[in-house]
């Protein structure tokens, strides 16, 4: 799946799959290349990458037909501008409360290379671009999505007016972030978390916008499932490389220790909460 594609599917309600990858080897596109997945999502807030590294594995997954989508450290229009320049199909923005937010955002990603007063005219409605512009803008950023980190209370109470904002694509759920700024941290089986997710996700379907949680911690994927069935979302994000290691290592350790040794040992749980 390419950026475009990637993007009408946000949009259309189909079902888009992929997961976070932390990992830098470059022999994990391959084992990913043979997932059948449509999109990879490379994290650079909680993970160190440098600008290099980022760009020759956006390029790698973009010619393998997995969309890259990157999220940057802060919703900061510049650093956004950076990871495009790096391959990048689409942004990721942590931590998103506020219109005003959005439409920086949108800004750097669907407007490039168009900047200072000009374009926030443009952003505001103060200033009709020159169809020439206009046409160079559209076609220059039709494959590249702009996605918000919704994990507070506050950007849920914005959410009908953060959706309002044209060119955002998608809205991603951080279920740690929103637990804890819920009161309820960690607790993702709680119906006030539950009500919360549905409430986000449904909103954003019904919008036209894509919607999804990243479900990274070892939940019931029972229940992943209904949130995308019951709510339309369709950005699926499931697990991480590093989480998905965890949980295969921990099963297989204690069914190791249990065969060999008898003993039925079995390791404290634990989330990767990124």
């Amino acid at each position: 799946m390419n950026g475009r594609d990637f993007r009408n599917a946000l949009h259309s309600g189909k079902y888009v799959y992929g997961m976070m990858q932390v990992s830098r080897s470059p022999k994990f596109a391959e084992s990913v290349s043979s997932l059948g997945m449509d999109y990879i999502f490379i994290d650079s807030e909680h993970i160190d990458i440098d600008r290099t590294t980022l760009a020759w594995m956006c390029h790698t997954y973009s010619a393998m037909g997995i969309a890259p989508i990157v999220r940057i450290p802060e919703p900061d229009p510049y650093q956004a501008s950076t990871v495009i320049d790096g391959g990048a199909d689409g942004v990721i923005f942590p931590y998103v409360e506020s219109v005003e937010e959005v439409k920086a955002l949108v800004g750097a990603v669907k407007y490039k290379p168009l900047k200072g007063q000009r374009l926030h005219n443009a952003l505001d409605c103060k200033e009709e671009l020159e169809p020439e512009l206009k046409d160079y803008l559209e076609k220059a950023n039709q494959s590249r999505s702009v996605i918000v980190n919704i994990e507070s209370v506050p950007a849920m109470e914005a959410l009908d007016d953060i959706l309002a904002v044209p060119g955002l694509d998608a809205i991603l759920i951080g279920p740690h972030d929103l637990s804890c700024s819920l009161g309820i941290p960690e607790k993702y089986t709680d119906p006030r978390f539950d009500a919360a997710v549905r409430e986000i996700l449904s909103k954003a379907r019904k919008a036209g916008i894509g919607a999804g949680i990243h479900v990274h911690y070892d939940g019931d994927i029972a229940q992943e499932i209904a949130w995308c069935r019951e709510t339309g979302a369709n950005f699926v994000v499931h697990h991480s490389d590093f989480l998905s290691f965890t949980l295969a290592m921990r099963r297989d350790l204690a069914a190791l220790k249990e065969g060999i040794e008898g003993r039925a040992d079995r390791a404290e749980k634990g989330d990767l909460n990124i």
